[in-house]
């Protein structure tokens, strides 16, 4: 059976948030301090065409 892997970081190329998952919340939290990036960024994350969601 094949299982999802979602990310559970993720860091923006263009101002540099840094956020991580929160089953919890069940949302992307700020991962580090507040003040690093722009909450008004168009977040360009990480997650490229190398990351594979699937695992097998």
């Amino acid at each position: 059976m094949t299982t999802l892997d979602p990310p559970k970081k993720r860091e923006c190329h263009r101002c540099g948030r840094e956020e991580a998952w929160d089953d919890a919340k069940v949302n992307w939290t700020i991962a580090a301090d507040e003040s690093i990036g722009d909450t008004f960024c168009i977040h360009e994350w990480n997650i490229t065409g190398a990351y594979s969601p699937v695992r097998d």
